[in-house]
């Protein structure tokens, strides 16, 4: 390859990184705002638990908590207005300015906890986080943790009577006391164990993982409850339809506090927490409840709209998909594919409308996709595990999947072998290989550590899938360029001993990886939503099936190849990776479309899935950018030929 040649893939390489950077920050912003909306949210909920302990029938009964209420206060404040600006930011900030006034008056801690929660579930609705885990917790685990990381402090039992709680000012909390934790939620729990508390001994423990944070919060909060407390709220709760829908899901159970729900229920909130706390997996998320959190967030996101808040409603419409759709996605791809494209298409169609701030638009755009959530939701609920769906459902997500990568690996294997450099074999074999060994990995981290299927999905698909165009793009044009008159045999000559050098040969070895990598990410994300005690064995042979067939392709392939010419051979593979690196930059820039990474401007337009082509704006504009380099390396290299 030419020097400047080089440095043009280069550039362009560089270009298109900036571009993707560019487009991340404000993802990352987003992230960040949900991050800091939550340590507001974890603040407000301190000063409604601890407030009691510093102010008592109008008078200071410890200068040090009350010192900390006011600190805390003004804090919330301040960082209130380092969130991303939005309508609704100054009637937060005046609620806020609220609360502050109220503790400055020394007001009852009643006040002080109803200002606070209003202004805490009003920072929510503004900045919608996620609020509960993404699976079951485990308590057993969380027992364990809670030893080896809180015991010291807390107390075995949660007495806040542990070795170094006398060492410690202020103490620690005793998870066990009944009157501070019936003010207390898991989700603030939560939040105090991964962010840590300001000026305090209690340290943010980032070292563990999402879940086991969980799991630890959910321990903790069964400290203030008896054995008698759960078993007559399991009872209650089978016996009484009230009581039974009083904590519907994950996400109300993480919230809820005994002193709210009590308002709710009366006196059987008490044993309902301490049932549900302690078997939290009676009421975790399904794919339908995530359907109905879409359908909720897309109801809110219109309401943001009418207020004339664009901002908030663009975060709502986002969290519709991220938080409520896409969790549900691969399994509703695996049930009713027809379906599922049509909301995916729909949920992009109504981010662009609500950026674009049309009210009347958005509202039909938004009926429409409340009927079609309700059919997904059928589809989910009533979809029998038949054997035919089954195998049909597995061998066509491992035959779409599995072709574009094996087209890719075909392509180097068989390059490798025409230029006789079957040294450099192991590296595209060891790229695929140990790709297949990720997914492995990847199905047992999805299916007991965490759920993959949200932004974390895309954007891995998305960047990767741009990472293997770049490359892919690079090659194609070097390929065309040996496949000119002479320059083949010039190469072959030459430079074949020294031109796979170690670094080239790595490069093999990421693009077989990367490649093959996306392919196996989606396919087991689908496999483990399609996946049933009854139908395990179709669900094989229907991967079975596709393998068959993806061997007898890349040995055709490989076959053919082999009798081409290599002149003929370089041409018709330069050819190959251009349509791949065409395909692989519609799907990144459409995957990174739907986590916000890039924005969705909708065209009049078809949508053909196996050629990467989505009608946007922003995909047609990146395969058009492929397309000119592809045209304009063509056009030089021919020129170069001739002279």
């Amino acid at each position: 390859m030419s020097v400047a040649r080089s440095k043009f893939l280069i550039l362009f390489s560089s270009f298109l990184l900036l571009i993707s950077l560019n487009a991340t920050s404000s993802f990352a912003q987003d992230v960040a705002a949900q991050e800091k909306a939550k340590q507001i949210w974890q603040v407000l909920d301190y000063l409604a638990v601890d407030y009691g302990a510093a102010v008592q029938n109008g008078a200071v009964v410890s200068k040090d908590e009350y010192a900390e209420m006011e600190e805390f206060s003004a804090n919330a404040e301040k960082q209130l207005l380092e969130l991303p600006k939005s309508d609704a930011t100054a009637k937060l900030v005046e609620q806020a300015g609220k609360l502050r006034g109220l503790i400055a008056a020394k007001a009852s801690p009643e006040q002080v906890a109803t200002q606070s929660r209003a202004l805490a579930a009003d920072v929510l609705k503004v900045y919608p986080v996620p609020l509960s885990p993404t699976q079951a917790p485990d308590l057993k685990k969380g027992a364990a943790l809670y030893q080896a990381n809180c015991a010291s402090c807390h107390g075995a039992a949660g007495h806040g009577d542990g070795p170094l709680a006398k060492s410690l000012n202020p103490p620690p909390i005793a998870f066990s006391d009944h009157e501070r934790a019936r003010e207390r939620s898991v989700f603030s729990l939560q939040q105090i164990i991964s962010h840590g508390v300001a000026g305090t001994s209690m340290p943010a423990f980032t070292q563990l993982s999402e879940n086991d944070r969980w799991s630890i919060a959910f321990f903790a909060s069964t400290l203030s409850y008896s054995d008698a407390d759960r078993e007559a709220g399991k009872k209650a709760r089978a016996d009484n339809a009230t009581i039974r829908n009083a904590i519907p899901d994950l996400n109300a159970l993480t919230q809820a506090t005994e002193a709210g729900l009590e308002k709710q229920i009366g006196k059987d909130a008490r044993p309902l927490l301490a049932h549900l706390r302690s078997e939290p997996g009676q009421v975790m998320a399904s794919n339908e409840d995530s359907l109905a959190l879409a359908k909720k967030r897309l109801a809110e996101s219109v309401q943001a709209l009418q207020t004339g808040d664009t901002a908030n409603a663009s975060r709502l419409a986002l969290s519709a998909y991220l938080d409520g759709f896409e969790i549900a996605e691969p399994a509703l791809a695996a049930k009713n594919n027809a379906l599922f494209n049509d909301l995916e298409k729909g949920m992009g169609a109504f981010r662009a409308i609500v950026n674009r701030g049309d009210l009347a638009e958005a509202k039909v755009a938004e009926q429409k996709l409340q009927v079609m959530l309700t059919q997904a939701q059928d589809a989910l609920t009533t979809a029998t595990d038949d054997p035919l769906a089954t195998f049909l459902g597995a061998f066509t997500i491992l035959l779409r999947e599995g072709l574009e990568a094996l087209l890719v690996v075909v392509a180097m294997v068989a390059f490798l072998k025409k230029a006789q450099r079957q040294d450099v074999l192991k590296y595209v074999h060891a790229g695929w290989i140990v790709a297949l060994a990720g997914g492995g990995v990847t199905w047992a981290v999805a299916t007991y550590l965490v759920d993959l299927s949200g932004a974390s999905r895309e954007m891995t698909e998305g960047f990767s899938a741009i990472f293997a165009a770049v490359v892919l793009l690079g090659v194609g044009i070097w390929m065309h360029q040996k496949s000119m008159a002479g320059r083949w045999q010039a190469y072959v000559k030459d430079k074949l001993s020294s031109a796979l050098n170690g670094r080239s040969a790595f490069m093999l070895f990421i693009l077989s990886f990367v490649t093959v990598y996306r392919e196996v990410f989606e396919t087991v994300l689908f496999y483990a939503a399609l996946w049933t005690g009854g139908n395990g064995g179709y669900m094989l042979l229907g991967m079975g099936a596709a393998i068959l067939i993806l061997a007898v392709v890349a040995y055709v392939l490989l076959r053919t190849s082999a009798r081409l010419p290599i002149g003929q051979f370089f041409a018709a593979s330069s050819a190959l990776v251009a349509i791949l690196a065409f395909v692989m930059v519609g799907k990144g820039v459409a995957a990174l479309q739907k986590v916000g990474v890039f924005d969705i401007t909708p065209i009049a337009g078809p949508q053909i899935d196996l050629l990467g082509i989505y009608p946007t704006t922003q995909t047609v504009i990146a395969q058009l950018l492929i397309l000119t380099i592809i045209i304009a390396s063509v056009v030089y290299n021919i020129r170069s030929a001739k002279k």
